[in-house]
């Protein structure tokens, strides 16, 4: 995996660090990326939440987000010590449309992005699946399994995002840390072989 060389003085990290990786996390608004990147990580994440108000009434479509009282508004950031060298950092991208320049600051970088669904509200993945598309950055997709929300076959879900034959689909449940960390090895084995790939 592509990633970057850390001086040896990097106090911040232990010693024995040498490389560090980064992966976004990315989705519509209200689809657990917050709360993954706060499962998965083993620092205090950095999180740039902000108190819905009503002038966001008619702009974020709070349906079917009836305890959502707080959205991310610039980043949301979780670092993962994969083992003594190597270490990945998360970043959490802010779910609505009008943040993309934010979007396009925070992929650079990047070597991947998962991309959280909800299958409540599918048709809001298709801006950000269409933004990583443009710029070709690996992504694989994992469905946030909500409490009460319907399970369907994975074949309808890929179907409904027209996701490419390659692009992998698995689930999580964005809360428990063992399921999120196994949607982001889907994300790391992805990116291997996209990278692999590579003429």
């Amino acid at each position: 995996m592509a990633s970057t060389v850390m001086p040896a003085d990097s106090a911040y990290l232990p010693s024995t660090v040498r490389r560090t990786a980064k992966l976004l996390v990315a989705g519509h608004f209200g689809v657990g990326k917050t709360t993954l990147v706060g499962s998965v990580s083993e620092i205090a994440p950095l999180r740039t939440e902000e108190a819905i108000t009503e002038e966001s009434v008619g702009i974020d479509d709070l349906a079917g987000l009836p305890g959502k009282t707080r959205t991310t508004v610039a980043l949301d950031f979780g670092r993962i010590s994969v083992d003594e060298e190597l270490v990945l950092y998360l970043f959490g991208t802010p779910g609505q449309r009008r943040f993309v320049s934010l979007w396009e600051n925070l992929a650079r970088g990047a070597l991947g992005a998962l991309v959280l669904v909800d299958t409540r509200r599918l048709e809001q993945s298709h801006d950000v699946l269409g933004w990583l598309e443009e710029r070709g950055l690996p992504y694989a997709v994992a469905v946030n399994e909500f409490d009460g929300a319907h399970r369907y076959p994975p074949e309808e879900i890929r179907d409904a995002l027209d996701l490419a034959p390659t692009t992998p689909l698995t689930t999580c449940d964005a809360r428990d840390r063992t399921s999120s960390v196994h949607a982001l090895i889907t994300l790391a084995a992805h990116v291997l072989h996209c990278l692999e790939s590579r003429p």
